[in-house]
């Protein structure tokens, strides 16, 4: 009976471990940040640069700025739209093709973009 706690802990854990991302069936993930726009694009940059993502470029947006990058055989963007002077919500997605996606890639993104915050 104590491996099923040990088990359930472990499954907690995990969960409480990713609650502040947002993900969605396409595999695309969420995150809002209380940081300005400016501060969550060079926390974005540089958690690209440790995950050896090439950023191929950034434009703007109606809402803010897209940030796309490639990795091996993944397409990735990371979109941030400031929210207001101090909120920020980034969007990021992993792509093999046009049918694949890769949510654990997408989160991991939004994971150490909050670790360089």
């Amino acid at each position: 009976s104590l491996s099923g706690c040990g088990a359930l802990a472990i499954t907690a854990l995990g969960v409480g471990a990713s609650a502040g991302v947002s993900h969605t069936a396409s595999g695309t993930s969420y995150r809002t940040f209380t940081a300005s726009a400016a501060q969550v694009k060079a926390a974005s940059l540089a958690a690209l640069s440790k995950m050896g993502v090439t950023v191929e470029g950034i434009a703007k947006t109606e809402s803010g700025e897209l940030i796309k990058g490639n990795s091996a055989d993944r397409s990735i963007e990371v979109e941030l739209e400031a929210m207001s002077k101090s909120t920020t919500q980034m969007r990021a997605s992993a792509k093999r093709n046009l049918f694949v996606h890769d949510a654990a890639t997408a989160k991991e993104i939004v994971e150490q973009t909050e670790r360089a915050m």
